[in-house]
């Protein structure tokens, strides 16, 4: 790990137990939403993490928080393994990495005002502010992040989505994190606010320095926000490196048919496109296919895909994938 390095993720695994058997003969089986997930992330870097629903991405973002306890593998954080440390040696770094969810209206207190709202980490953390350093402070984050001042005082019922949006963002910014996780953070805006809310975050994280780790199925938001991709599916990297290799030139069969469904406006151009089969469904990560886990679907898949998980693999172009027949996409 360099110095530049906030956060190293090695060997990740997350485990949820699911009940599988009958009211009185209960059985469980251990369903592993993230496999042995790596990557590394440095100050004012921002990875995307993409897949469908199902593929792990949230879980990695909790276990990553320390919000999810890992089954394995380990979490640095400027060298030192928080998995080892118990929830009170964890809770002071939490002003150093903050979190922001998908659905604005339902992460505010209803009872709080935005002004009390974007308050309240700034009272969990520096309990020793004084009453007129700390309203400076939440009156220049209601600037920052673009409010209008009136609405300082209104409830977030009184708000719209994209405004309670700037008022989560600005409770969690206001603490000068070093690493924002957003879980699909414009998912459940309109398109024109989610263009707004994007060009908003990278204002604040090039004002702020902060590293952002994005999670988000909508490839267009990953490629105007991220330098980094990182793509799951089944809890497995099946491919990552930097934004221009993996939307100019992908390895893996399920990252190009990501990207297939991606709109482009050049008519020239057109997106990448795979053939895959809308019929067939993502497997159950409890029962993940044998060999490759996106055999099962994948248009290209020999019985070697069935038999042999392919390992992930420098392909020398600054892109780590998962493929037996990834060199015929170079």
């Amino acid at each position: 790990m360099t110095a530049a390095e906030l956060l190293s993720v090695r060997q990740l695994r997350a485990e949820y137990r699911v009940r599988t058997g009958g009211f009185l003969r209960p059985r469980y089986r251990a369903l592993r939403a993230v496999d042995g997930v790596s990557f590394e992330l440095g100050r004012g870097e921002s990875l995307g993490v993409v897949g469908e629903s199902g593929c792990g991405k949230t879980t990695l973002a909790r276990s990553v928080l320390m919000l999810k306890r890992p089954a394995s593998g380990q979490v640095l954080w400027l060298g030192e393994n928080v998995s080892d440390l118990d929830e009170e040696s964890i809770r002071p770094l939490r002003r150093n990495f903050q979190l922001i969810f998908q659905d604005p209206l339902s992460s505010l207190d209803p009872r709080m005002t935005a002004t009390e709202a974007i308050a309240e980490a700034l009272h969990s953390f520096y309990p020793d502010m004084s009453p007129r350093e700390m309203n400076a402070q939440v009156e220049e984050m209601i600037r920052q992040v673009g409010l209008p001042p009136e609405s300082a005082s209104r409830y977030p019922h009184e708000l719209s989505g994209g405004q309670c949006q700037r008022v989560s963002i600005a409770r969690h910014v206001i603490l000068r994190p070093e690493l924002l996780v957003l879980d699909e953070p414009v998912s459940a805006l309109d398109v024109a606010v989610q263009a707004q809310i994007a060009r908003l975050l990278k204002r604040l994280q090039s004002r702020l320095g902060m590293a952002f780790l994005f999670i988000s199925h909508d490839l267009s938001v990953v490629r105007q926000l991220c330098e980094k991709v990182l793509v799951l599916y089944l809890g497995k990297v099946v491919e990552t490196g930097p934004r221009s290799r993996i939307f100019s030139a992908p390895l893996h069969p399920y990252t190009r048919a990501l990207l297939s469904s991606v709109p482009v406006p050049d008519p020239q151009r057109g997106p990448v496109r795979a053939n895959l089969d809308p019929s067939k469904e993502q497997p159950s990560p409890l029962n993940p296919p044998t060999g490759c886990r996106f055999s099962t679907r994948c248009p290209f898949a020999t019985e070697r895909c069935r038999t042999e998980e392919p390992p992930l693999i420098d392909a020398g172009t600054g892109q780590d994938v998962a493929c037996h027949y990834w060199e015929q996409w170079r």
